[in-house]
């Protein structure tokens, strides 16, 4: 936001205050200044001339001899090549001694013969920005539109001189961007009256509904108020200097009277205006809707562009006139022949706006305030003021009334304050007499009652919501640069990861000390890979598609990790390495509940994938050691029922009724569609019921004094009977003595009936305060077998 100090002026007494101090008292209360311009310029005997003839000059086909009055009853002659001047006009005229300000110096010379005296100049003579130059006045001489007083210094005619302050505005304070916006933080940081001017039309005729018939909203969601004023009798024309120049320093061209009319006001407000030719509106009526698929309109850059819908448009009875709030279009644009204009201000759904100009790829003074939560009463004090602006400048007769459509309601909000919690907040303590002064300072009407600080919210200020804005612009007011530093209050925690975090580092730990290989995978894959790993039925409605997926093979959450493994497995064999121990940590994906919720929930999982010097009972051997080390007891049970493994060599890990995990070797087919010739083992553990499981707490015990004495037991049983069962068993019956039970051998054939096998345990017996005898441990050892011949039918061999 540009904004010129001179105009700032106009509606807050700064004149005590310099323009460094200005500058840095604003960037501390939350105005931040990025830059300061300067516009002085040096314009000594460079001073306002009258052109009293021209004449042709004979020898060249495009120089003329001038004429030229400059006071005093002083007249020079200059030669010149300009074509955009006549006889009677005021120009700006460099007499000899004069310093342009690009540092040309002006001099008496002779030109074909022809003696002249100076230099009129141009704009851009004078060191204005090509892109701030008036149409009229880009290819030549600077002409004023009014006559001034001769020999002046063209830097108190053209209001050459101060500085401009550009100030970045955040997205949540869009009435900033205006003069009066600034004007109103700046008599707050001061402590300055905000004087506003005061807008009266004193010469309206007619009445409004002569002219414009209707004026309707059909789309209010994207536009909720709406207000017209029509003027006629309008004179096309250059501006007076002074609005020239006010929103030319302020970083906009003047166009005509009635467009920088507009721009002044939506400079000065903050609120955008549009004006129409009215004659060119069919049916003489104003309907703001939505744009119709296709539609297409001609914006005033002389550009068609199509219309997606739901773009919110400014129409005639039959067609687009203008994209709201964006640009206007050129049937109905303003030009020199127009006489009859409707003025509009309006608020706009601001989301609509910001969408609507990125898909267009149109972008405007208009756009960037639009797409912003402006005030809907801004729209009747702008459109007031314009009209002020252009009566005063005599470009037009305003008529009365107005069309005020929507919603023109403003439901008053009040926020409260408590000071206590603005000095917990601040780190520091203000009077909250001085809180209250600050906020009607800022025109946030408060008063302090029982303790409490009560604030009307004014209509600009949609940022302020709860208590806490309050609070900022108590501080940003007061000043943060005075607030001490202090130290941090609070408790300070040791960070330290989560138990799961600190699970799944153990884990790491254990896999890679037993030689595993970590790897890291995608969390999202194709839903091809569940029927490759002959899990599609039971995938079917529950894989979690991504809504923008990069392609078919990353277009689902996993909710498994073993098609992923098998991918890298696979990889590995056809890359040469014929040895593979991997392991994965990382997350699959399931609805939680009801698919059609959509809620989902995340579970860390363990993978893991044995080929080559690998067999099932390394990887359940693995597995156990693993489940030891955080004194967790699992069951194994076989399982037939899932696909992916091979029936008969695949089981699951079961905590009572959790299931904990499942391992084995992965089924044939699979295999095959992953092109693995190898068999190939696969694990997934559920991390997060492991960790309910664990055990942190540990007991020791003294190294035993006497000796243990150990009996083997060989028995056939049939061979649906488990060894685990066994074991299970005899740990579970609590014999006395018996210390622990090993397996260690198992052996079909000879000597052993069909259907049968038999099994080999050691069994350890020890009393720790004494040395066990032969006789009681063959007592509790006849036991045991009798009981194996109960329970499994065993036979002793």
């Amino acid at each position: 936001m540009l904004v010129p100090v001179k105009w700032l002026k106009e509606y807050v007494d700064l004149k005590d205050i310099g323009l460094r101090e200005l500058s840095d008292q604003l960037t501390l209360t939350g105005s931040h200044v990025d830059s300061i311009i300067d516009l002085n310029r040096n314009t000594e005997d460079i001073i306002v001339g009258k052109i009293i003839s021209l004449e042709k000059v004979k020898e060249s086909d495009n120089l003329q001899t001038a004429k030229v009055d400059i006071g005093n009853k002083s007249h020079i002659q200059i030669v010149t090549g300009a074509r955009n001047i006549s006889e009677g006009d005021y120009i700006p005229v460099a007499i000899p001694g004069a310093v342009l300000p690009n540092g040309k110096k002006i001099e008496e010379t002779e030109i074909i013969g022809i003696q002249s005296q100076g230099m009129m100049c141009s704009y851009d003579e004078l060191g204005v920005d090509d892109k701030l130059v008036p149409k009229e006045s880009r290819d030549g001489i600077v002409v004023f539109p009014e006559p001034e007083v001769l020999g002046k210094n063209i830097k108190d005619v053209l209001g050459f001189g101060g500085a401009v302050l550009d100030i970045e505005v955040t997205f949540n304070r869009p009435d900033c961007l205006s003069i009066i916006g600034i004007a109103r933080e700046a008599a707050a940081t001061f402590n300055k009256k905000l004087t506003l001017p005061k807008i009266i039309i004193e010469n309206a005729v007619d009445d409004v509904s002569t002219y414009l018939k209707e004026v309707r909203i059909e789309a209010p969601h994207l536009c909720s108020r709406y207000y017209a004023k029509v003027i006629k009798d309008v004179k096309i024309g250059p501006s007076p200097l002074w609005l020239q120049r006010k929103i030319m320093d302020a970083g906009m061209r003047p166009i005509n009277n009635i467009v920088d009319a507009t721009n002044f006001v939506m400079i000065e407000t903050g609120q955008p205006l549009h004006a129409f030719d009215l004659d060119k509106m069919q049916g003489r009526k104003i309907v703001v809707r939505s744009s119709e698929p296709d539609e297409s309109i001609m914006t005033i850059d002389k550009e068609t562009r199509t219309l997606d819908k739901d773009v919110c448009v400014i129409a005639d009875e039959f067609s687009p006139q203008c994209i709201a709030g964006i640009m206007g279009g050129y049937d109905s644009e303003v030009t020199e022949k127009t006489q009859l204009i409707v003025m509009e201000t309006a608020n706009f759904n601001p989301k609509s706006i910001r969408l609507s100009s990125k898909r267009l790829g149109l972008r405007s003074e208009a756009s960037s305030r639009n797409e912003k939560l402006l005030s809907p009463q801004n729209v009747v004090l702008a459109n007031e003021r314009v009209c002020q602006i252009i009566e005063a400048i005599g470009a037009g007769v305003v008529v009365n009334g107005c069309y005020d459509v929507g919603n023109n309601i403003f439901n008053k909000r009040e926020v409260q304050l408590r000071p206590y919690k603005s000095d917990e907040l601040l780190g520091i303590k203000i009077a909250p007499e001085r809180m209250v002064e600050i906020l009607n300072s800022l025109e946030i009407t408060s008063i302090y009652e029982h303790g409490v600080i009560k604030s009307e919210v004014p209509h600009f200020r949609a940022d302020i919501q709860k208590e806490v804005d309050l609070i900022e612009e108590v501080g940003r007011i007061h000043g943060f640069d005075k607030i001490q530093p202090k130290a941090l209050k609070g408790d300070l925690l040791k960070g330290s990861r989560s138990n799961l975090k600190a699970l799944e580092e153990e884990i790491k730990s254990y896999c890679s000390s037993v030689g595993l290989s970590e790897i890291t995978t995608y969390s999202f894959i194709s839903p091809k890979k569940y029927d490759m790993m002959n899990m599609k039925d039971a995938n079917d409605n529950l894989d979690i598609r991504i809504m923008n997926p990069l392609g078919e093979d990353f277009s689902s959450m996993r909710t498994t990790m073993l098609p992923n493994m098998m991918e890298v497995v696979a990889k590995n064999i056809k890359y040469g390495n014929k040895d593979g121990k991997l392991f994965e940590i990382g997350n699959v994906f399931h609805y939680k509940g009801d698919p059609r919720d959509e809620n989902t929930i995340e579970t860390s999982m363990l993978s893991i994938g044995m080929y080559g010097e690998a067999d099932f009972y390394k990887l359940k051997g693995l597995l156990e050691n693993l489940f030891k080390l955080h004194q967790i007891q699992i069951d194994v049970v076989p399982e037939s029922k899932n696909r992916s493994f091979h029936p008969g060599r695949a089981a699951i890990l079961v905590d009572g009724s959790k299931i904990v995990g499942t391992f084995g070797e992965v089924h044939p087919d699979v295999s095959q569609k992953f092109d693995i010739k190898e068999r190939v083992y696969l694990s997934e553990i559920n991390l997060e019921i492991i960790l309910t499981l664990k055990k942190t707490e540990r007991k020791f015990k003294s190294i035993p004094k006497y000796p243990s004495i150990t009996r083997d037991m060989a028995i056939i049983v049939k061979d649906s009977v488990l060894v685990g069962d066994i074991i299970t068993n005899l740990e579970k019956e609590g014999y006395d003595y018996l210390e622990s039970v090993e397996f260690f051998d198992i052996y079909t054939g000879e000597g052993i009936p069909e259907g049968h096998k038999s099994l080999a345990f050691s069994l350890i017996f020890r009393e720790f305060s004494r040395t066990l005898q032969d006789n009681e441990v063959n007592a509790i050892f006849d036991q045991v077998i009798s009981n194996m011949e109960k329970d499994f039918d065993a036979k002793l061999r």
